[in-house]
């Protein structure tokens, strides 16, 4: 299905290395927001939808979102290379590196590890393009607050890249939406259920 190109979506070329940063930008790696959940719940949530389009929508953007993961842990490695022990304690990275040395560990800023329970895919179609809508938007929350935090603009530049793709991905959830809303009338349950709907 997929064919591995060995290069980034968009490059990250690091020259200072910041370790408290990388600590920050873990969240859009492993956190509730980050791109290794976007990614999961985007292509499991294809096989539920009702029509092509759609599925192709969340192939697209899972697809895309594990690019974003590549990207985010290139950033991290680049801003955790060759780090005396002095910077490791000094930036607060110690807590990480005792676990993880400079490995790449999918888990928050706030330390805790990634979780499936980050993940929503019910079968609805209509809950779950609203859940990939309130997402898609969470994640560019997270740049917006990171880009608060960044100076260096070796890192500014590929978050706000990144950043521009989740308003793109926004907007596409909200076609699939229409697209499967347009697609419901009073026989389809989303629309209109007689169990439900008449009075007894």
């Amino acid at each position: 299905m997929w064919e591995y190109q060995k290069t980034l979506e968009y490059p990250v070329n690091i020259k200072n290395p910041n370790p408290a940063l990388a600590k920050v930008i873990l969240a859009q790696l492993g956190g509730p927001d980050g791109e290794v959940g976007a990614s999961t719940r985007y292509l499991n949530q294809r096989y539920t939808s009702p029509c092509r389009e759609v599925q192709g929508i969340l192939t697209d953007i899972g697809t895309e979102e594990l690019a974003h993961a590549e990207m985010i842990s290139a950033i991290i490695y680049q801003l955790t290379r060759n780090l005396t022990p002095k910077e490791i304690k000094e930036s607060g990275f110690d807590s990480y590196f005792v676990d993880h040395t400079t490995g790449i560990y999918p888990s928050g800023a706030n330390g805790v590890g990634f979780t499936v329970d980050y993940l929503q895919s019910t079968g609805d179609p209509i809950a779950d393009m609203h859940e990939d809508l309130a997402a898609e938007q969470k994640a560019r929350l997270s740049y917006d607050n990171i880009l608060r935090l960044v100076d260096d603009p070796d890192v500014r530049d590929p978050i706000k890249f990144l950043r521009e793709r989740e308003i793109v991905h926004f907007q596409r959830f909200g076609e699939g939406l229409r697209m499967i809303t347009d697609k419901l009338d009073s026989k389809n349950f989303y629309a209109y259920n007689p169990s439900f709907d008449i009075p007894q």
